[in-house]
């Protein structure tokens, strides 16, 4: 009798040849891949630790960020007490933006980091071939991990998608209304604001304004579902009331001179303030207007400046900011104001008004797009002119 291959002498089942020839081929193939996987995890470490030392060298990491972030860079101080922080005021605008480029002509290159808005960012470092990519210095897992932000990706504003990354998304809605005036149920879609029946009875700010007003005109040009069309029609047909005091159009509203309000951007407005002290002021959001809300990345936008004095002290700090913790400490320190755009944290200290919402319909405003302000400066000026 054959022998069966499949039974050794006992009777018990075998692996026959072939098969064992095919699993030991499998784990060859494995095997080196386990290997790898290993020494990547400790590549990365070796790769921290090797910065984190390099920085403690340099002492010192310089800034370009809004004052804003002042209670974040402190405690940044206190996990890396031998990396000193310092840093210019973003709040300058264009005359320290300037400044900066002007240091780096004469080749002085002093500032290594930038956190701000984006709009100076893309539109006069990104141009001027002041940054460098910003993906290369990601060292951290749980950063490099795009599972761990909103959308299962990394923000970036750039063509490249690799430069300016936005940390930030706070759900923003640029038109409201009085409470005792209006019944927000009446509006579906923001085109119902067209009704020639509120001609003349909504304020805004000054459209020709490029602080304060340009996000709520960005969200309605790029919305797919309102655009130039929307923009040219409410700015020429509604007989806006505009205004540049923030205070003076929270009364107006508050004392019902107006029962509706557009591009006024809530957060610097003192719109949410007013609400939250019981003022009949409301917002409308994705339960009122089907097309939703503009997500914006605000002030939470990081870049790395190329030649960088203090290359090593800089990676530190950009995997920190953006790290868990660093996040986390982002949220706390502005006390409700901003939403990480990381989604593994808690957000019970983020105020109601600006969190996100997964039921939400949302523009998220980044990317070069929606920087390039002008296209929407030639409606403006096209339509005001035939307001008038």
């Amino acid at each position: 009798m054959i022998p069966d291959p499949r039974k050794d002498k006992a009777g018990g089942e075998t692996v026959p040849m072939g098969r064992l020839f095919l699993l030991l081929g499998a784990l060859s193939w494995l095997l080196p891949g386990f290997v790898f996987a290993a020494e990547t995890k400790e590549a990365w470490r070796g790769e921290w630790g090797r910065a984190v030392e390099a920085a403690r060298q340099e002492g010192e990491v310089v800034l370009y960020a809004s004052e804003s972030n002042n209670g974040v860079l402190r405690e940044f101080q206190k996990q890396y007490p031998g990396i000193k922080v310092s840093y210019v005021a973003a709040s300058g605008g264009g005359s320290s933006a300037a400044r900066i480029l002007s240091e780096r002509r004469a080749g002085k290159y002093l500032v290594d980091i930038y956190i701000s808005g984006a709009g100076t960012a893309y539109g006069t470092f990104y141009p001027n071939k002041a940054l460098d990519p910003i993906k290369p210095a990601l060292i951290l897992p749980e950063v490099i991990d795009e599972s761990k932000w909103w959308n299962g990706k990394h923000i970036y504003h750039d063509q490249e998608r690799s430069t300016i990354l936005a940390f930030n998304g706070v759900a923003q809605s640029y038109f409201g209304y009085n409470t005792r005036l209006i019944n927000p149920r009446q509006f579906r879609s923001y085109w119902d604001l067209l009704d020639p029946k509120w001609k003349g009875k909504m304020v805004s700010y000054d459209p020709t304004m490029r602080s304060g007003v340009i996000i709520g005109l960005q969200f309605v040009y790029h919305h797919p579902k309102l655009g130039p069309e929307f923009l040219r029609r409410l700015l020429s047909e509604m007989d806006l009331t505009i205004s540049r005091d923030d205070r003076q159009i929270v009364d107006w509203l508050a004392v019902e001179k107006f029962p509706l309000y557009g591009l006024v951007p809530p957060d610097r407005s003192g719109i949410y303030e007013a609400k939250r002290q019981g003022l009949p002021i409301g917002v409308f959001d994705s339960g009122n207007l089907r097309e939703g809300i503009a997500l914006s990345p605000g002030g939470g936008n990081i870049a790395l400046f190329s030649r960088a004095p203090h290359p090593n002290a800089a990676k530190v700090l950009i995997n920190w900011l953006l790290s868990r913790a660093g996040q986390i400490t982002y949220q706390k320190k502005n006390r409700g104001d901003v939403d990480s755009l990381r989604i593994d944290i808690p957000k019970d200290d983020v105020a109601p008004e600006v969190r996100r919402n997964e039921r939400e319909n949302y523009l998220l405003l980044a990317g070069p797009g929606f920087i390039d302000l002008e296209p929407v400066q030639k409606i403006v000026q096209e339509s005001w002119r035939r307001k008038k």
